[in-house]
C-alpha cells in the first residue's frame, strides 16, 4: 500500500533556510512542498488556503511568531507541526512534553528524516482527528509554563551556526540593524537589532541596557567608575570598558546595589 502523500508548507523568514529545507525534502518521494512562507502572517493564509498536512514552522519571525500562527489558525485546524529554530531553549521544555517534533538549526538530513518518520505516523491518522498535543502546547504557553528566555543563542556564520551560551556573553553593541555580541573580547555579528534582543531574547534579570547602543551582562561588571554629569564607565571582568549614560543609570541601579 502506498503511503499517504505529504503536502508540506515551509515557514521561515530566512530565504536560505527555506531553500535548504526544500532541497533536503526533495529526497522524499512522498513529500510535495505546496508553498514557502517568509512570515507568520503569510503562513496563516497558506494554512487556510493550501490545506497542508504538515507544516515546518519557524518560531522567531518578525511580524507573527510560530506560536501566533498556531493561535490565529486555531489548534483544531492546525496540521501536524515540525518546529524549526536556532533557539534551543524551546525544544525540551515546551515541545517534547507534547511529543511535537523540533529541529534545532542547523539540522542534518538524518535528523530531518527522523522527524518526517514521526510525522508520517501522525498523518496516517484520520484527518478529522485534532491533534491534542497542539491544544496542550497552547494551553501550556498561555499559563506561562515554560522558560521565556533562551540559555544560548545561535549565530550564523556562513553555512553554519555557532551556539553561544548567553551566560558567556560580556556585552552587546548596536551596529545599525545588527548587533555585535562580545565574548572574551571577540565580536560576532548577529542579524538582530539591539531592541529586538532586549525585548524578545535577553533575560532582563541579567542583561541591562546601559547606553542607547550598549547592553551589558551585569554578572560581567567588575567595577563602576562615575564620570561627570551623571555618566559612568563600566569595567568588565576582561578589562573592557563600556559607557553607561545618565539616562540608564537607574536601570543599572535596579540590577546592582550601590552601598553608600
Amino acid at each position: 500500500m502506498t503511503s499517504k502523500q505529504i503536502r508540506a508548507l515551509i515557514v521561515d523568514d530566512e530565504a536560505a533556510a527555506r531553500h535548504r529545507l526544500r532541497s533536503l525534502l526533495e529526497a522524499n518521494a512522498d513529500i510535495s512542498v505546496l508553498a514557502e512562507c517568509e512570515s507568520g502572517r503569510s503562513a496563516v493564509t497558506a494554512v487556510r488556503t493550501e490545506s497542508p498536512n504538515l507544516v515546518f514552522l519557524d518560531i522567531e519571525m518578525p511580524d507573527l511568531d510560530g506560536f501566533g500562527v498556531i493561535t490565529e489558525v486555531g489548534a483544531a485546524r492546525m496540521p501536524p507541526i515540525i518546529f524549526t529554530s536556532a533557539y534551543s531553549q524551546y525544544a525540551v521544555r515546551a515541545f517534547e512534553a507534547y511529543a511535537l517534533d523540533y529541529l534545532l538549526k542547523p539540522f542534518d538530513a538524518s535528523r530531518l528524516a527522523a522527524a518526517i518518520d514521526r510525522a508520517r505516523q501522525t498523518i496516517r491518522q484520520p484527518a478529522d482527528t485534532p491533534d491534542p498535543r497542539v491544544a496542550g502546547l497552547l494551553d501550556h504557553l498561555e499559563h506561562d509554563g515554560w522558560e521565556k528566555h533562551p540559555e544560548s543563542i545561535a549565530i550564523r556564520t556562513g553555512d553554519r551556526y555557532t551556539v553561544i551560551p548567553l551566560a558567556d556573553v560580556d556585552w552587546i553593541e548596536a551596529d545599525g540593524n545588527y548587533s555585535r555580541v562580545y565574548v572574551q573580547k571577540r565580536p560576532r555579528l548577529l542579524t538582530k537589532t539591539l531592541a529586538t534582543l532586549e525585548k524578545e531574547v535577553l533575560d532582563p534579570n541579567v542583561f541591562v541596557r546601559v547606553h542607547r547602543s550598549v547592553i551589558v551582562n551585569t554578572k560581567k561588571i567588575a567595577s563602576v567608575e562615575p564620570n561627570a554629569h551623571g555618566d559612568a564607565s563600566l569595567v568588565l571582568h576582561d578589562g573592557t570598558t563600556v559607557p553607561c549614560s545618565r539616562r540608564y543609570r537607574d536601570d543599572l541601579g535596579r540590577k546592582i546595589y550601590f552601598s553608600t
